[in-house]
């Protein structure tokens, strides 16, 4: 099978249009392409140019014309509220084609953009696959998000609709979203038309005459829509992702070629076929939530699995054992950290013994390094492959992995395994040249990336050259860093930038930076990520307060996690910070950020040789003893 793989794989860079044209069969047109790949505009690619589809159709409607109407769509399990429910093809199909109605009725049209702002109910994907039924771009802003972080969004899309809920549910908690929608659109200079508000029994949300509308009652007063041609290269949706400046940069995805590939890594990565069970244990809010709670499985025809609790405490850590028993769930997908949390709680996986989770064939982990300790402990458990798998918001689809669909090949722990079918993985030096095998470098992905990778940036073109095309040219510049193995193992390390990654959520220290400046206190401040046991990495704050300030430090570093959680939200997991007199920087300003992380991680590190003054970092060093990191000596 291994061999299976060398041949997909090298067929698929030394001809793109033929073996990205044979996936395409798998999916239905309704105008076949005129060209597979138009290079017309290189380095801005665009895959089956010329094609007309609709991605709702190939989603639903197609299964329920070919023979699963009554197969099982969605499975909705919700430990918090004590809800189940199970929405075949047709049911799903009727719902989808009645808010789609309920859209349309408001003004939403091809092209148009509608912001959804959902708990994970099967309601959000029927907002999401209605959008797709009409061609309008949705834009899904995860419902942990603040006021102001939601704003932004809505300033940058510019949605005719919102789509939103009363509100999300944790447990032992109610997250109340409408005061929260309210707040964003008041700060925001863009607003929408209308909000469509689905209302929970936990909580009833206050509606403003004119612009807020009912759910329930929207969609009684309709009639169904129907699927609507769009482009193969027309924007399926918007997904942000944080930049290095903190300002939320828009992913476009198109239609055409995100639905192939999404449905090729079904079978051929994953080893998934039609009809199984396949659950991402992930949020809409996220790319994993879009392409494989969302449209892959159903693109797949299979039965996808919403999950609204914690892999622990909902109600302990057996939940995702008895989800996997009780709806017989052939394939899991989640982070890293949703396993550590369960090896936290239950280090001898007791719970385990419970449940009946022979069906379980594979087990995925992505959003993060995977540690080989969590990888041995699960693959000792659940006496399955454990798979680590590398990609990215932008990428939509992994770029390396061990393909369980084409025949898996040798664990290495600490490695992704190999670049999948499609893509071209590069490590560069800082001249731009490749470095030789094992050596470290800018992980790079040679141009053109296959379908269903992000085509721009929504309304900026210039920012997506620069941010991904630009140091590297015919290159993607990922923003990894690693190195390829003797054998063709990918390795990633670390990220290039300032993004950190807190349970699988890539977060910008940027933007954290902005509002912990924003202090009346605070003079100047730096946000580092850190290493922590379950969540793979926690942001923490310096800040040099400014002269004169008397205030007790205490005091001020309580209302800066508060201002952080209050403007970006409890997703950042932004918990501490500390007051030093001095932060350590370059002779050109920069503030030395990797080597401040090195320092609380415990890493070895070497004196940079641009910094300005040395012994500012032994001040770090006596800082972060304080809260317990430890420290050790440069290494030269």
């Amino acid at each position: 099978m291994p061999a299976r793989y060398e041949e997909l794989h090298q067929r698929s860079l030394a001809d793109p249009a033929g073996f990205w044209g044979e996936a395409a069969k798998d999916i239905d047109w309704i105008r076949p392409w005129d060209v597979v790949l138009d290079d017309s505009r290189a380095p801005l690619y665009r895959w089956f140019a010329g094609g007309e589809l609709n991605t709702c159709w190939n989603a639903i409607d197609r299964h329920v014309e070919g023979g699963r109407a009554d197969q099982p769509a969605i499975i909705y399990d919700s430990p918090v509220t004590g809800t189940k429910r199970i929405l075949t093809y047709r049911d799903f199909r009727d719902q989808v084609a009645l808010f789609a109605g309920a859209l349309r009725d408001r003004g939403v049209v091809k092209g148009d953009r509608v912001l959804v702002y959902m708990p994970m109910v099967p309601e959000a994907l029927v907002a999401m696959l209605a959008c797709a039924r009409l061609g309008a771009v949705h834009s899904v802003v995860f419902g942990g998000f603040a006021p102001h972080e939601l704003a932004t969004r809505i300033n940058d899309a510019q949605p005719k609709v919102i789509v939103s809920a009363s509100c999300g549910i944790e447990p032992g908690r109610v997250v109340k979203y409408k005061p929260m929608l309210d707040s964003a659109i008041e700060q925001a200079t863009h607003k929408p038309e209308s909000c469509l508000i689905l209302q929970r029994p936990q909580e009833q949300a206050s509606l403003i005459d004119g612009r807020d509308h009912d759910w329930e009652a929207a969609v009684a007063a309709t009639t169904p829509a129907d699927c609507v041609p769009v482009a193969a290269t027309d924007p399926l949706y918007i997904l942000y992702t944080s930049g290095t400046t903190g300002q939320p940069k828009g992913v476009v995805r198109d239609n055409g070629g995100h639905a192939v590939a999404l449905k090729w890594t079904m079978e051929h990565f994953y080893g998934v076929k039609p009809g199984e069970v396949f659950w991402a244990a992930s949020d809409v809010g996220w790319v994993v939530g879009h392409s494989y709670i969302v449209y892959a499985p159903l693109l797949h025809g299979c039965t996808t699995v919403i999950y609204e609790g914690k892999p622990v405490g909902t109600p302990d850590a057996g939940a995702f054992w008895r989800m996997i028993s009780e709806y017989r769930i052939q394939t899991l997908f989640t982070a890293p950290t949703a396993f550590r949390a369960i090896k936290r709680d239950d280090p001898n996986a007791l719970l385990l013994k419970n449940y009946d989770v022979s069906c379980l064939r594979a087990l995925f982990l992505a959003g993060e390094r995977s540690d080989p300790d969590t990888l041995h402990w699960a693959e000792d458990h659940l006496k399955v492959p454990v798979i680590d798998h590398w990609w990215q918001t932008e990428t939509g689809w992994p770029i390396a992995g061990n393909p369980l669909g084409l025949g898996l090949f040798p664990v290495k722990y600490g490695s992704t395994c190999k670049p999948l079918p499609g893509w071209d993985v590069r490590i560069l030096g800082a001249d731009g040249h490749e470095v030789k095998r094992g050596d470290i470098g800018a992980i790079v992905c040679k141009l053109p990336l296959p379908p269903g990778t992000l085509a721009t940036l929504w309304n900026a073109e210039d920012r997506f050259r620069k941010s991904y095309l630009s140091e590297f040219s015919g290159y993607y510049q990922t923003a990894d860093a690693g190195f390829v193995d003797a054998d063709g193992y990918v390795y990633v390390m670390a990220r290039t930038d300032d993004i950190i990654n807190v349970a699988g959520h890539r977060l910008s220290t940027g933007g954290m930076e902005e509002v912990l400046a924003g202090h009346p206190d605070v003079a100047e401040c730096a946000v580092i990520g850190v290493a922590d046991q379950l969540k793979g990495q926690v942001p923490l704050g310096f800040v040099v307060l400014k002269a004169g300030v008397t205030r007790p430090t205490e005091v001020i570093v309580r209302e800066i996690v508060a201002k952080v959680r209050d403007e970006i939200g409890p997703v950042a997991s932004f918990k501490q910070a500390i007051v030093v007199d001095r932060l350590p920087k370059t002779r050109s300003g920069k503030i030395l950020r990797g080597t401040m992380q090195k320092i609380a991680d415990a890493e070895p590190w070497k004196m940079p040789a641009t910094i300005d003054d040395p012994m500012i970092l032994e001040e770090i060093g006596d800082a972060l003893r304080t809260i317990g990191y430890a420290v050790d000596k440069p290494a030269d």
